[in-house]
């Protein structure tokens, strides 16, 4: 059986245990309807479309 054959620091140890909890941006993409910046796959917090149709009313269409 696989023993080590010595104690790993804490430092290397944690350096290990790090590379799990990396958290990363997520993309951002223009909205092919009003071109303001979101979350892909998400309807859009601007205009409210969302595979070309509205799908939520905004302050503007009120």
């Amino acid at each position: 059986m696989a023993v080590p054959k010595r104690r790993l620091s804490s430092s290397k140890r944690n350096m290990r245990r790090a590379n799990h909890d990396k958290v990363t941006a997520p993309s951002i993409v223009p909205c092919p309807n009003c071109s303001a910046p979101m979350v892909p796959h998400r309807v859009c917090p601007s205009c409210g479309h969302y595979k070309g149709r509205a799908v939520l009313k905004t302050k503007s269409d009120t």
